[in-house]
Parts: structure tokens; C-alpha cells; sequence
């Protein structure tokens, strides 16, 4: 309770605010807590609407306090001062080939240990997940599809689930339409077709670094050369950078995941994507765009795409619900652009079609609505889940700690000392039951070998806390 003082000389509104800013100061309220409503504290305190606003607003001048769409106001993290961010990567300027699919493999057995705590987790934890609603449109699914949805489905995909997908093209200002979109099996089959239809082995695709190590060990699958491009961990992959590659080397296609991207959590400007779809098209080189966290932002509205400012068909989109709704439904889905019909042969010749029930579902989900409605309480937990983190970094970690400060998805990239290898700190995590995602993973070239990955995903309670504090001790013992 904040108790006020009417018989103090002090304007009311500065009384209410230097008690919230004491119980922030003195850690009674911590980063990331939500504070009381606007309409509580006129209840609580008979004050006016007026006063209560003039409250926050002097709250929010000091960065104490940040108010987020539909949800309240909440302890904001902006009044301490904030860790460095990663400095630009710097990978060489040729094609390696590091071998890390021994170190994936290890990292990844875990990921269904309930014992474990799994910042090294990609997705959302299945208590933030609708599963109920899920559940409840499955059953219907099954009543009304014929045959209980034991039959194939359209080879392109569900009619619905396609026009809702383009209806919801519209938040990014995309003109999409049900017939330009195919559906598959997750996003990483949807850019496994897209990598199949555009290249052949021996050639070189260009990517950020680091970058999600799905996308690397898929294009090794492949036979293709990974060409690493230097990228900022606030705007993505540095163009200059790009066209130098572009110029100097015969480079087939591009892969960028655009927004929130995996590992880094940068989202790029839209005069970015601008300049390199228009940059890419001019060179005649294909753009494959990872959209798969395009959705989990913190901002007021939804970041564009690249695939916005595309005219001509040579942006492929892929996305997928893996990491909002059901990562084990695997509801997928490309918009291909001029490359429809490569893509559309491909699945054919691969899968026919994609799995039929959960299509179904997944279409009725977003057509209801309940998609948003989900959505808005998911990037609400995990944005405060980051601003824990934040916090709980800069307490345990060592000092010279770097950190990415993404406004969307669910990562966290973490650089430390020079001195200290990832991997020897995953082994001693692991013995305590912490497993995090060591950075020599997001590369090909031997790099990152200083930094891990951490996933915010998963709720916020005293054990994550305390998971972390470990593994803060660890990785201090270890300088």
C-alpha cells in the first residue's frame, strides 16, 4: 500500500510518485514488477485521474517506471544503468566449416530433462503456451474435417490457415493473398525447400553472424558454403559489409531472419531491409526472410519485414507458430514470391502435404482471434522475463559482462571475458542442472567461443533467479 499525507504541503502527485520512486530505490519493487493502476491508486487514495497521471509521468521522466501496451506500468530497467552491448561481429571473409554438430547434439538431449533449467531452450515453456484452447480445437477439428483429418490436405495447404496468414500479412504492411502462400512442416522445412529450389551444392549462401546454428547445420546438410557476414547486435547485418561480399564473391542467395533475430535480438531498421532487398534484387540474388519472431514484440506495434518492401518476387518469407503457439504442431508456412512453383514441387515430391488436424486448428486459432489475444499475454511475460534477466545479470555476472538488448522474441546474447570458453562453462552448468547454448554453436568459423545464448522463455520464479546466480559463480570462478 502507498500511503499519502493530505496534510503535507507537498502537491499530491509528487507525494504518490517519491513513494513509488522509495519502494523502487530500496528494491521493494524490482525491476520488471508491475505497479499499481492508474485506477488504484485513484481508489486506494481518493485522488483524481489527473493526479494519478501526473504521478506516472513524473515517474517515467526518471525512467523508473515504462508503461506497456494493454497491460499496466511496470518497474522499468532504464534507471540503472544498462550493460554494454556486444560490439559487431567480425567473421572472416571466407567460408569455414567448424565442426560443432557433436556440441549441438549435447546441448540439445536435454531439451525434454524437466529437471534441468533450459536457457538453452528456443520456445516459449508450455505453461506460457495456450494448450487448453489447443486441446478444445482439436477435438472440433476432428469432429468436422472429413474423415477425422485422416486424409491429405491440399498440397499448397489449408484454405483458412493460408487466409488467415494473409490477413495477418497486413500488420507488417504486406499485400499477401491465400494463393501465394504454401504451408509446411515448421519454418526450418519451409527454408529447407527454399535453400533446395534456389541452390545447388558447392554454393555459397550469405548469413549474419552469429546466427541461429539450425540454419548453418541445414545448409551443411546441403552442401553449401556459408559465407559469415559482420553484423551489429542492434541493426542486423551490416550492409557495407554485404555489398563488399556481394562484389568479391559469387554468392547464390541470401538468408537474413530480420526481426528479433536468433541469437543476437536485434530487429533491423526498415530503412535497412529497404536497402537490402532493393540492393539484392538489383544483383539478382534471392532473399530467403526467417520471420519465425516477427510476432513476440515489446514495441506498440509490429516491426515490418523485408518481404514488405519486395515488388518483384524476390523476397521468400518464411514463418511459422513453432514459437508462439504449438512448436510441437509444426504449422508452417513460405510466401514464395516468383519462386511458387519451385517451392510447390518440392513439397510435393517431399511430403505431399503438410500434417492435415493441426492445420486446421492453427487456421481456427488465428481466425477466432484468440491468436492475439494469446499473443498480447505472451509478450508481456516475456518482456518483463527480460528485465529480470537484465537485472539479474548485472547483480551476478562478472562486471565486464556484455549484453544484447532485444525489443522482441526471447533471446539473449551474453559476451564475457576473452578469457573464459562457453563450452568448459556449459559443462559446469550442467552439473548443476543449468544447460545454456555455448556461441561457438552460432558459427562456422572458430569465434564466440567467449559467449552463450540464454533463453527468457521460460516463467520468472526464484529457482530461474537462483539458476542464474549459479551461474554467475560459475562463470566468475572461472576468471
Amino acid at each position: 500500500m502507498i500511503s499519502i499525507d493530505s496534510s503535507q504541503t507537498e502537491l499530491l502527485y509528487l507525494q504518490i510518485a517519491n513513494n513509488i520512486e522509495h519502494q523502487i530505490k530500496h528494491e521493494v519493487l524490482r525491476i520488471g514488477d508491475k505497479i499499481p493502476s492508474i485506477r488504484t491508486i485513484c481508489r486506494d487514495h481518493g485522488v483524481s485521474m489527473s493526479t494519478a497521471l501526473q504521478a506516472y509521468f513524473e515517474l517515467e521522466k526518471k525512467g523508473l517506471i515504462e508503461s506497456r501496451p494493454q497491460s499496466g506500468y511496470y518497474v522499468s530497467y532504464a534507471h540503472h544503468k544498462f550493460l554494454p552491448i556486444p560490439k559487431p561481429s567480425k567473421p572472416k571473409s571466407l567460408c569455414c566449416n567448424e565442426d560443432t554438430e557433436e556440441l549441438i547434439d549435447t546441448v540439445m538431449k536435454d531439451i525434454t530433462n524437466k529437471k534441468m533449467t533450459l536457457f538453452s531452450l528456443g520456445v516459449p515453456a508450455p505453461e506460457l503456451l495456450p494448450i487448453a484452447k489447443l486441446n478444445k480445437a482439436m477435438v472440433q477439428s476432428m469432429r468436422n474435417l472429413p474423415g477425422s483429418g485422416s486424409g491429405y490436405e491440399d498440397i499448397q495447404g489449408n484454405e483458412n490457415l493460408r487466409r488467415q496468414i494473409a490477413r495477418l500479412s497486413l500488420t507488417w504492411s504486406g499485400k499477401l493473398q491465400k494463393d501465394d502462400i504454401i504451408t509446411t512442416a515448421g519454418c526450418m522445412n519451409a527454408l529447407a525447400y527454399c535453400l533446395m529450389a534456389l541452390t545447388s551444392a558447392g554454393d555459397t549462401i550469405a548469413v549474419e553472424s552469429p546466427v541461429f546454428f539450425g540454419i548453418l547445420q541445414l545448409a551443411k546438410s546441403l552442401n553449401l558454403k556459408v559465407l559469415e557476414i559482420a553484423t551489429d547486435a542492434k541493426t542486423g547485418i551490416e550492409i557495407e559489409a554485404l555489398k563488399k561480399a556481394v562484389s568479391t564473391k559469387k554468392i547464390k542467395l541470401c538468408l537474413l531472419v530480420s526481426n528479433f533475430q536468433n541469437p543476437l535480438g536485434f530487429s533491423m531498421p526498415d530503412e535497412n531491409k529497404k536497402e537490402v532487398v532493393k540492393f539484392l534484387e538489383m544483383n539478382n540474388i534471392p532473399l530467403i526472410e526467417d520471420d519465425i519472431y516477427g510476432d513476440v514484440y515489446f514495441d506498440t506495434h509490429r516491426p515490418k519485414n523485408c518481404k514488405s518492401y519486395d515488388e518483384s518476387g524476390n523476397v521468400l518469407l518464411c514463418s511459422s507458430v513453432s514459437k508462439t503457439v504449438a512448436p510441437g504442431y509444426r504449422v508452417g508456412w513460405v510466401a514464395p514470391g516468383k519462386y511458387k512453383e519451385k517451392i510447390m514441387r518440392l513439397k510435393l515430391y517431399h511430403s505431399i502435404s503438410a500434417p492435415t488436424l493441426s492445420q486446421d486448428v492453427i487456421g481456427n486459432f488465428l481466425e477466432t482471434g484468440r491468436y492475439e489475444n494469446h499473443l498480447r499475454k505472451l509478450r508481456q511475460t516475456l518482456y518483463t522475463n527480460s528485465l529480470q534477466y537484465f537485472r539479474c545479470i548485472r547483480e551476478y555476472f562478472p562486471s565486464d559482462t556484455k549484453v544484447s538488448r532485444p525489443q522482441g522474441g526471447f533471446m539473449l546474447w551474453v559476451e564475457l571475458n576473452r578469457s573464459i570458453d562457453t563450452v568448459e562453462i556449459f559443462d559446469k552448468a550442467l552439473l548443476q542442472n543449468i544447460s545454456i547454448s555455448p556461441g561457438k554453436m552460432y558459427t562456422l568459423q572458430k569465434q564466440y567461443n567467449n559467449c552463450m545464448r540464454l533463453s527468457y522463455g521460460i516463467p520468472w520464479n526464484d529457482k530461474i533467479e537462483g539458476s542464474i546466480k549459479t551461474l554467475g559463480k560459475i562463470l566468475k570462478n572461472s576468471l
